[in-house]
């Protein structure tokens, strides 16, 4: 975010999906009032007795965005108040107890995110002792920026910690950074309606058309953030992906998302992708899980499931009557003559099924690739991490 004009643009419409997504009881007077989620801005002499009191001059974007708003309510979640000018202090004075808590565990993150500052810190100098505290309510967690941490803008690193996460602190590049995780939590959880969820819809839009004209590098990286915000489509069309991908970790828990009732799109357990592709595919991981592990579906069923328990149910029956469609009647009669003829040779099966996907159609519109080609033993033998890139680097059919 670069300058005042800039923050208070975002921020403002932040603030006006915010009052329009709460419910009346969440909402402050004076925020269902103002539409704003912040407060007046901090004058120059404010900021300026702030960093006088620290020793240090703030980082550019935190400082301007005390001069837009000297405070802010709401920031993603967990977080219900931000401090102000008044009240900015060091972590290891106001809550001290974060850093005993995380002191052993520093050195290991610090490494895991390449941190170059980590070899200078001593257990008297880390991101604790020395982190600057910039959260003030919040849900058994933090906000804090470290200044033995600052790029070439001057930018200090920030950072989030929720001690119910189990996970060591989440590193931001800058109070910026944060900021927009901030928010795409927001939207993940709210789905507000405006201007940034018709914009990530658009986009997402795109990626899928991009997905099949091949470009699968360029659209994962659009959905993986566009699924940041909460849009349940980008997951749909990615779990696709990352499957023929070879990135079945990865896959699975994108598709426990998708059968999680607060997160399933609308239709999903009779969508042709879901009971067609996605659900042969599951059914097969369920077969393969070991015993002392639960597979995805079992995981799902767990509470009282009936809906999921019964597409489950239909798609094992369709399996024992109808056996496995690998799609549109030409690609389908193409991969069975493929198995017929080169199953015991995987790279003649490759070349046979790379070959016959001119002739595949999706079934939905969302449908980007045939998933339930790594239902079969041979052809998921065949489709290596690499090839499962090449096959959807291949332009293909619109639906």
């Amino acid at each position: 975010m670069n300058g005042r004009a800039n923050w208070r643009e975002w921020l403002a419409r932040w603030s006006d999906e915010w009052v329009r997504s709460a419910e009346p009881a969440e909402l402050d007077p004076e925020v269902q009032r103002d539409r704003w989620l912040g407060f007046a801005p901090a004058s120059e002499e404010a900021v300026a007795a702030a960093e006088a009191r620290l020793g240090y001059t703030l980082p550019p974007s935190y400082r301007e965005f005390l001069l837009t708003t000297d405070g802010w309510r709401n920031a993603g979640m967990f977080v219900w108040r931000m401090r102000d000018t008044s009240n900015l202090g060091w972590l290891r004075d106001i809550e001290p107890f974060w850093e005993e808590s995380w002191e052993d565990a520093d050195d290991d993150f610090d490494e895991d995110l390449g941190d170059e500052s980590a070899d200078e810190d001593s257990p008297s100098d880390n991101k604790f002792s020395r982190g600057l505290l910039i959260s003030l309510q919040a849900d058994a967690g933090i906000l804090f920026l470290d200044p033995g941490d600052v790029d070439e803008n001057g930018e200090w690193a920030a950072y989030s910690l929720f001690s119910w996460r189990a996970a060591p602190p989440t590193r931001f590049p800058s109070f910026t950074a944060l900021m927009e995780d901030l928010y795409a939590e927001f939207h993940q959880m709210r789905k507000p309606a405006g201007e940034t969820r018709d914009s990530w819809d658009v986009k997402v839009e795109q990626a899928r058309l991009d997905a099949l004209a091949g470009d699968v590098d360029g659209a994962s990286a659009v959905l993986e953030k566009a699924e940041e915000f909460g849009r349940i489509r980008a997951t749909v069309l990615r779990v696709q992906l990352e499957l023929l991908l070879g990135n079945d970790y990865q896959a699975g828990m994108l598709l426990s998302r998708l059968l999680h009732p607060g997160f399933m799109p609308d239709g999903w357990l009779t969508d042709p992708l879901f009971t067609e592709e996605l659900m042969p595919w599951l059914l097969d991981q369920h077969a393969k899980t070991p015993g002392y592990r639960n597979s995805i579906l079992q995981s799902a069923l767990i509470g009282e499931q009936p809906d999921i328990q019964l597409a489950i149910a239909e798609g094992q029956a369709r399996l024992r009557n109808s056996g496995t469609s690998f799609g549109n009647p030409e690609f389908d009669t193409l991969i069975r003559q493929a198995l017929q003829e080169h199953a015991a040779d995987p790279d003649a099966l490759w070349h046979a099924a790379r070959a016959a996907m001119a002739h595949w159609r999706p079934r939905t519109v969302d449908h980007l690739a045939p998933i339930i080609l790594l239902t079969n033993p041979d052809l998921a033998q065949a489709l290596t991490r690499e090839r499962g890139h090449e096959l959807l680097s291949i332009p293909r059919g619109e639906r």
